[in-house]
């Protein structure tokens, strides 16, 4: 049975010592969400970012926008925010209605206040190999939760399932950042158990049943980063957990996995921000 990678006790250790740190500024970092509609998804997403970011005692601030809100108004208020030296972070929840130009918004943002690792600057920063501001949450979660259960990836065969540039390619650029060889595949992937058989390290960034025991090899360490509910209703990954925890090494649970690294990536993400503006140690 394989071990479980337990995101939510690292998030919470990662927490507990980032609070401790907070405690200690007379100026607390901040952080400013921009939430435009009324995806329920998305609501309960920046909700949950709220609500942590204020336990910490990160100041959040939540921007809303209706559905029609014009592309102009976003940019204009991203400049402000900008110009705002009492803001250190700014995130923009994605998705964006279609009638707004989702690169033109991200690129508004400073790359200095830019939380998420979006903006084009830092996007060439991580591609070239440079220190971008800072790295992107999710793909930086999962390294969190790679080194804590001291998993290595220095020669290993990593096999990324999914080409977003939200996971899949930072994914692939921090890991052969690592040394790791590194394999992309997508949905015109042919032969993609062939594949998925060789990898030491297989991350699954898709969201839909995909992944079944018989796609790897026995000490494969999964990583499923996919989140949906099936037709019953049920949370669940790209991975068919119970059969594939019966077989691989290393494992994580959905939810309770990649998710919970994410939210804390963030939250140590706006922290690194705010030290930086302020010339603070790092």
């Amino acid at each position: 049975m394989a071990v479980i990678l337990d995101g939510k006790s690292l998030r919470n250790k990662l927490l507990e010592n980032l609070k401790k740190e907070i405690d200690e500024f007379e100026v607390k970092p901040s952080l400013a969400v921009i939430l435009v509609g009324e995806d329920p998804a998305s609501k309960i997403y920046v909700n949950n970012k709220r609500k942590t970011a204020e336990s910490l005692g990160i100041v959040s601030t939540v921007i809303t926008y209706p559905q029609d809100v014009s592309e102009d108004v976003l940019l204009a208020k991203i400049n402000e925010l900008n110009r705002d030296s009492s803001v250190n972070a700014i995130l923009v929840q994605l998705p964006l209605p279609k009638h707004i130009n989702k690169q033109n918004v991200i690129d508004a943002i400073s790359p200095e206040k830019d939380v998420d690792c979006f903006t084009l600057e830092n996007c060439g920063r991580l591609f070239t190999g440079l220190e971008p501001a800072v790295y992107p949450c999710t793909p930086q979660g999962i390294l969190f939760l790679l080194d804590e259960y001291n998993i290595d990836l220095d020669g290993k065969h990593v096999v990324v399932v999914g080409r977003s540039n939200l996971v899949g390619k930072p994914m692939a650029l921090m890991t052969l950042k690592r040394n790791a060889t590194v394999t992309i595949c997508h949905s015109h992937t042919k032969n993609l158990k062939d594949i998925t058989k060789t990898a030491d390290v297989l991350i699954s960034a898709v969201g839909e049943v995909l992944i079944e025991d018989d796609m790897m090899k026995d000490e494969c360490v999964v990583i499923d980063v996919g989140i949906f509910k099936d037709d019953s209703g049920k949370v669940r990954g790209d991975v068919n957990f119970d059969a594939v925890s019966k077989k691989v090494s290393y494992i994580t649970p959905v939810p309770g996995g990649v998710g919970p690294m994410t939210i804390a990536s963030l939250m140590l993400n706006t922290v690194k921000l705010y030290k930086k503006q302020n010339k603070r140690s790092l």
